[in-house]
């Protein structure tokens, strides 16, 4: 049987470089865009949600260098629509031709989603290798995935999206046997081994694609029934989300103490990261790190993800973190939003974090920025500025849902005492011949179990 395994060139690169022990050399990449003419799209507070053409390239320059491409330049054309054939018209198509060789470039990368026909037809026309930005951030994703659920997820997601692609790495061959074929019989359109070649692939990857999802869907059950038993114990969970290098990993740090990767580079951190956190009144909660967006994240991914993804939608609080000193806060701010849309986590509170502050250029305009985010807090996780504030305001919202509680505790019932101090909020507490007489605040759907000793 053959294995297919997928990996792309800058795999080989880097065994070639671990085996000979010598620098592996750079592909050399040339980026290209779109700007589609028409209105911006505006998201519901006012702000303008689209990304302008040039930030669009830059980040797509950034993810590039995360996947250790050398970009040595780029373009894009203003159209009225796509152009099916090869995305982009053909004036333009002219001008990569004649950058391709000026600039010795090995691969030109499109920022929006090609279809195979259009890849088959811009490499044919290059004479190049060409991806698109799903690619590049499944490539990304692809180095930066350490955990088995991490990497079974980027797989799928690579196998979704390569699957019918697969049709472009054959087409010499399928073309080639034909030829003989139809010359052999007169016209007729006979299987040549190509075509028997590319079946077998996509039969394959197809087998993979059903292996993987069984599996996912274990870990999906797996968190689910761990989500039911943290409910049980009434541990409050908070997702940190936000767009990726926004800061999430550096402030889970900071509220946990914890030893998270950060680096100031896209999707440094894949796979979720889960802390205990005492908060200021004593209440215990977990903070839940997660994968960070971007904006036209591939709909495979988000799909692929489902399991990590459904952390955030079934949090109690959402927690979102906005590099407020970014030019483009407000658009990756509601691409976060539309994607948290998309994945069905709108039901509990969020509260905005403000970060990057001690980066400010004019302190001064903090207040203004404020006004921006409904419900925001401005902080440093850095620095440590604002948090305590942060933790104040999430302790306030988790606490909503509590009732007050007056009640006298036999000594014999220690584990009520217990989760009281855990999950609820100690106002007055007083030990005394009878039992320990208790002042403060519980969830709601704990306080049928204190009833029994209430004064």
């Amino acid at each position: 049987m053959t294995i297919i395994r997928i990996r792309t060139e800058r795999d080989s690169h880097h065994k070639v470089c671990r085996e000979h022990a010598v620098e592996a050399p750079r592909e050399r990449g040339f980026l290209v865009g779109v700007d589609l003419k028409g209105p911006r799209s505006f998201s519901p507070d006012g702000h303008i949600s689209r990304f302008a053409i040039e930030d669009s390239l830059e980040e797509l320059a950034a993810l590039a260098t995360t996947a250790g491409i050398e970009v040595v330049g780029g373009t894009y054309q203003r159209l009225e629509r796509i152009n099916p054939a090869t995305c982009i018209g053909k004036g333009k198509l002219e001008e990569l031709q004649s950058l391709r060789d000026e600039l010795n470039v090995d691969l030109f990368i499109f920022d929006d989603e090609l279809s195979p026909a259009q890849i088959r037809e811009l490499e044919r026309a290059l004479e190049r290798k060409v991806i698109d930005r799903t690619a590049l951030i499944l490539d990304v994703f692809a180095q930066h995935a350490h955990t088995r659920e991490g990497q079974l997820q980027v797989e799928l997601a690579q196998y979704e999206y390569r699957l019918p692609r697969l049709t472009r790495l054959w087409t010499h061959l399928a073309r080639q046997a034909g030829g003989r074929a139809g010359g052999a019989t007169g016209g007729v359109g006979l299987r040549g081994p190509g075509e028997t070649q590319l079946e077998s692939d996509r039969r394959l990857i197809r087998h993979r694609i059903a292996r993987l999802k069984a599996e996912l869907e274990l870990v999906r059950q797996h968190r689910a029934r761990y989500r039911r038993k943290r409910r049980r114990a009434a541990i409050p969970t908070v997702a940190i989300v936000g767009y990726t290098n926004a800061g999430k990993s550096t402030l889970l740090n900071a509220v946990s103490h914890a030893n998270v990767l950060v680096a100031d580079m896209l999707f440094a951190t894949l796979d979720p990261t889960t802390r205990r956190v005492v908060l200021p009144g004593g209440r215990e909660v977990l903070f839940t790190d997660t994968v960070g967006f971007i904006q036209k994240l591939p709909t495979n991914l988000v799909a692929a993800f489902r399991a990590t993804l459904e952390e955030i939608a079934e949090a109690d609080l959402i927690v979102h973190v906005i590099d407020i000193t970014h030019r483009n806060a407000m658009q990756q701010a509601a691409t976060v939003a539309t994607v948290l849309e998309e994945i069905g986590a709108t039901h509990a509170p969020l509260v905005s974090a403000l970060n990057k502050i001690d980066r400010l250029a004019d302190p001064s305009a903090l207040d203004k920025l404020l006004t921006g985010f409904p419900n925001s807090i401005a902080i440093s996780a850095v620095t440590g500025q604002g948090i305590s504030s942060l933790l104040r305001r999430i302790e306030e919202l988790l606490n909503s849902d509590m009732v007050p509680l007056h009640v006298r505790l036999p000594y014999d019932q220690g584990q009520l005492l217990k989760l009281l101090h855990e999950h609820g909020h100690v106002l007055h507490e007083e030990y005394g011949p009878q039992g320990t007489t208790v002042e403060g605040l519980i969830p709601a759907h704990l306080s049928a179990q204190f009833r029994p000793f209430a004064l």
